[in-house]
């Protein structure tokens, strides 16, 4: 830290009067907001990994020099472990795309006309970006090669497949893999392959131009791959009226550098597909089943759907990697899914009249909140396991419905994560106790204090209820002492 402050003061002659933390994406870089008295402000960036950052200073360098929308690397320790650059603001193509997320992939016109600009500024990247690029300074290496694409399919393979349970005969299925790797490298072409194109990784600026960040995993590869990676976020559910109209604005601009067979480019991009959700639900498996963490295990269901998917419109030209995915599906398929008896009879509590939700924000350290209807029924989330703003002296004060806290949340993003899953569990149980004409339904969200996660999630899940159901929910912040009515 002492080394980036120096290299602040060498750069601007001057002092920060504050250095923020940012919360990255689980790299080994650390970041900063430094900002001056005249409150202009520029990121500084700590890693330990000095290959990685040599790799993202001369990439950022270039991609400048053709003149593409990424931040400017202004001053570089002699070391390279740390280095400044031009602060690009808060605000990511992911939490402009946060209603549309929340709307379970309804998406408003502005945001299709930001996804729409992404998609087409990513060939000048991948084309006008490889153009005079030394592929020998990419970081790991220069190339995405059959080896690349086995080590990600054997990650698969051994930190999701096996803790499974599925069993698979591991020659046939080592078979196939190499028949893949072989399939998707055949002709990678000279183009950059981003490697981490993910709405996270696309900042707006005021005036809501898109920039480009975290590029320093690229190396030449196919095209493809990116397109792949983004619009197949399982999390993003795009529906996919919306992900073959960015496929076209993608061809759209693509063919201005090249001539597109655009079926042999969908045939191949859907086996892009298939490899991307491998590749991810190896990731899932590993901080989730391995490392327990929370977000990850469950981000598996919404990926799993995913593949269920691709399998049903038969895109997996390798038929024993075809059957073992099909044993997979089938094993990690809901419950409801799995459901072969006949139609549940009437309850006694059906039809009784409109529902109400109730929505309690609370601190564990005072208790879980008293169900006060009689039913019992509903949900008690623990938020504790995503970062605690209350840590950081400029939020100790403030809670989770101030801007300041909403924002580190959502740009740390594990909240929105951990929400995700919460929405999903929310929408199915308020669609059926609609439906039965259930009257009462309560969700409690506890954290330490009960002052910024929990406050932060109960407000969403309120909000976000009322929006799209237009029932009555009563949302209590009990440690705040705030209690709102949401009217139906």
């Amino acid at each position: 830290m002492e080394e980036l402050l120096q290299l602040y003061h060498n750069y601007t002659e001057g002092e920060p009067v504050s250095c923020e933390p940012i919360k990255g994406s689980g790299s080994n870089r650390a970041y900063f907001r430094l900002t001056a008295r005249d409150n202009t402000s520029l990121i500084g960036v700590v890693g330990t990994s000095v290959e990685e950052n040599h790799a993202f200073i001369y990439l950022s360098r270039h991609f400048r020099e053709k003149g593409l929308p990424v931040p400017e690397v202004l001053a570089v320790s002699d070391d390279e472990r740390c280095y400044l650059q031009t602060d690009l603001g808060s605000v990511s193509l992911f939490d402009a795309l946060r209603s549309g997320r929340e709307a379970g992939g309804e998406y408003d016109a502005r945001a299709c006309e930001l996804l729409c600009r992404v998609m087409a500024l990513l060939p000048r990247m991948q084309v006008e970006g490889a153009e005079g690029l030394d592929f020998t300074q990419c970081y790991p290496q220069p190339e995405m090669d059959a080896t690349n694409v086995m080590f990600d399919l054997n990650y698969f393979k051994y930190c999701f497949l096996k803790p499974s349970g599925v069993d698979f005969h591991e020659m046939k299925l080592e078979t196939d893999f190499r028949r893949m790797a072989d399939d998707l490298t055949r002709n990678n072409g000279t183009t950059f392959l981003y490697r981490d194109f993910q709405a996270r990784n696309v900042m707006l600026d005021d005036k809501g131009n898109p920039w480009f960040i975290d590029f320093q995993g690229g190396r030449r590869g196919a095209l493809h791959y990116d397109v792949a990676s983004f619009l197949w976020q399982a999390s993003a559910r795009y529906p996919e009226r919306l992900q073959q109209e960015l496929i076209e604005v993608y061809l759209t601009s693509l063919q201005r550098y090249m001539e597109v067979d655009k079926q042999e480019f969908n045939r191949q991009l859907q086996l892009w597909v298939l490899f991307r959700l491998l590749q991810v639900l190896g990731a899932y498996g590993f901080r989730g089943y391995f490392e327990r963490k929370k977000h990850f295990l469950e981000s598996i269901p919404p990926a799993i759907d995913s593949l269920r998917k691709l399998l049903d419109e038969d895109e997996c030209p390798y038929p024993y990697l075809r059957e073992v995915l099909t044993r997979l599906t089938e094993a990690l398929a809901p419950a409801s899914q799995k459901q072969t008896d006949g139609p549940a009879a009437p309850s006694k509590y059906d039809g009784k009249g409109p529902l109400k939700v109730r929505i309690f924000s609370f601190s564990y350290k005072k208790g879980i909140p008293e169900d006060e209807s009689g039913n019992g029924g509903g949900y008690v989330f623990d938020c504790r396991s995503t970062h605690n703003p209350g840590r950081y002296e400029p939020y100790k004060k403030l809670t989770g419905l101030d801007e300041p806290v909403i924002r580190f949340l959502e740009e740390d993003g594990e909240i929105l994560t951990f929400l995700e899953s919460v929405y999903r569990l929310a929408d199915a149980h308020v669609e059926r106790y609609m439906q039965r004409g259930f009257t009462d339904l309560m969700f409690s969200f506890g954290c330490t204090g009960g002052q910024h996660r929990s406050v932060y999630s109960a407000q969403h899940l309120a909000e976000r209820l009322h929006r799209k159901y237009g029932i009555e929910v009563v949302v209590c912040h009990r440690e705040q002492g705030i209690t709102t009515i949401l009217r139906s």
